[in-house]
């Protein structure tokens, strides 16, 4: 009888662990590109680039064709960008050099995640910390040469001493990852992989077999020797990349450096995402893909990311895994602050309370339902910009200038309509969605001024002239 009901005692136990064990929240992996644009993978219709290992991604889940970042009141956009997706919030209520208030990282550990970093941090190491106590190859910077990256460890409660790196900074990001994903863990986890490719300087090491033929790269649709007027930050330092007016075969250069650097960077993802196969977390992780902004290369007559064009703001977003739809695309509205809500949404982990991110968790299951129906962007205050599902206003408040594009018929922005007479009322309508916009995001930036600049712009000589 004792030992009938020390059987009996045992099974239930076994059961109870099985049941524990079925009800663990999924984990959680997120990949974060550093400048991709979102038209920059093979299998969402760039037929030019090679990403394969994005592409088995893309087939495993649910890829968003507008998926945006809220824009930057600096130069370096990606400070912000990173800001609002640990934070869940928006642009005009972060702070950009610090994470002062909770992040969705903290939230996950306090709902009894392990929380792990590697790569790229840019939002002060305090924050790193609290964040993520466990940090490994850590890049606290915004730009280096990614041969000779210092990297550095959290040992205690701060960051070592960075050392070189012995290899390409992705490369090691990769390793240390994948060093994670093979560890047994006994609670779910929160595994964050902020890359820094395919940010200039592009480069890529000289054994990496994938190269782009100058010759064969195309130039962007709405490519320009140079932007038609002075949108308010014409000499940042993402524009003296090249001189002005823009030399087509110096784009296409470019284009094809940053296109193989785009593939190195889909080569080591691949090394992740083969690890995380071959790992018993594979059935039950989330894996999310995404870039904190895109970037100009010859669009608009630009470089940079410094604008509100679609190619610098819209960014590739894919999620896979349980739960989620397989191989479906969403033309689902979403900033980037509103991934780690959804994510949270998914994974049964209440928010922190100054989140204000919306989650779409619908939309995973069911691609055709809708996100947010409006999004408003900016960069500084010489830029505001507001979208619906069809129309794109732009407005230049320093130059008393204003476009308006029809997303629908011209995806690349090429043709501005804000001076046709038949668009008079959806400008004024676009315009008072855009102070609405701002008033809901604490956005106190003026859309007209009192002085307005010369709208004309002479870039300076070339050098040597």
């Amino acid at each position: 009888m004792r030992c009938a009901v020390a059987l009996l005692a045992l099974a239930v136990c076994a059961t109870g662990t099985a049941r524990a064990a079925d009800t663990k929240g999924p984990n959680v992996l997120f990949l974060f590109a550093d400048d991709q644009r979102a038209d920059t993978v093979s299998a969402l219709g760039n037929t030019r680039i090679r990403t394969p290992n994005l592409d088995r991604l893309v087939k495993r889940g649910v890829s968003f064709d507008r998926a945006y970042m809220q824009g930057g009141l600096n130069g370096a956009t990606c400070v912000p960008s990173r800001a609002m997706l640990l934070s869940g919030r928006c642009l005009f209520r972060i702070d950009e050099k610090l994470l002062r208030d909770e992040t969705w990282p903290e939230a996950f550990a306090k709902a009894g995640y392990g929380t792990f970093a590697t790569g790229k941090w840019h939002n002060g190491e305090k924050s790193l910390v609290r964040c993520f106590p466990e940090a490994r190859g850590i890049f606290a910077g915004g730009m280096t040469d990614p041969l000779k990256a210092p990297l550095a460890d959290i040992e205690g409660s701060k960051l070592a001493a960075p050392k070189l790196a012995p290899k390409h900074a992705c490369a090691v990001f990769a390793d240390e990852a994948i060093k994670f994903l093979n560890r047994k863990h006994e609670k779910p986890f929160f595994c964050y992989v902020p890359f820094d490719a395919p940010h200039d300087p592009h480069i890529v090491p000289d054994d990496f077999p994938i190269r782009y033929d100058v010759e064969q790269i195309q130039l962007p649709p709405n490519f320009l020797p140079q932007h038609p007027f002075n949108n308010g930050e014409m000499s940042v330092r993402d524009e003296a990349l090249l001189a002005w007016p823009r030399d087509p075969e110096k784009v296409r250069e470019m284009i094809a450096e940053y296109y193989r650097y785009v593939s190195y960077l889909d080569s080591e993802i691949g090394r992740v995402l083969d690890a995380l196969d071959r790992s018993p977390h594979s059935r039950n992780t989330i894996v999310v893909f995404a870039a904190d902004s895109g970037v100009a290369r010859g669009s608009h007559g630009l470089i940079g990311k410094q604008n509100c064009y679609e190619h610098s703001l819209r960014v590739p977003l894919v999620l896979a895994g349980p739960g989620i739809a397989e191989n479906k695309r969403t033309a689902a509205m979403c900033y980037l602050f509103d991934v780690l809500p959804t994510l949270g949404k998914l994974c049964g982990v209440p928010g922190p309370q100054t989140s204000e991110g919306l989650e779409f968790s619908q939309v995973l299951t069911d691609p055709t339902h809708p996100a947010r129906p409006h999004l408003m962007f900016g960069y500084k205050n010489v830029q505001r910009a507001v979208r619906d599902d069809r129309w794109k206003l732009i407005r230049y408040p320093q130059v008393d200038r204003t476009q308006l594009f029809d997303l629908k018929t011209d995806p690349d922005e090429v043709t501005d309509l804000s001076a046709k007479p038949e668009h008079a009322a959806r400008m004024k309508e676009l315009l008072a969605r855009l102070g609405a916009e701002q008033q809901r995001f604490g956005d106190t930036a003026p859309l007209t001024v009192a002085k307005p600049l010369r709208a004309e712009w002479n870039p300076p000589p070339k050098k040597g002239n």
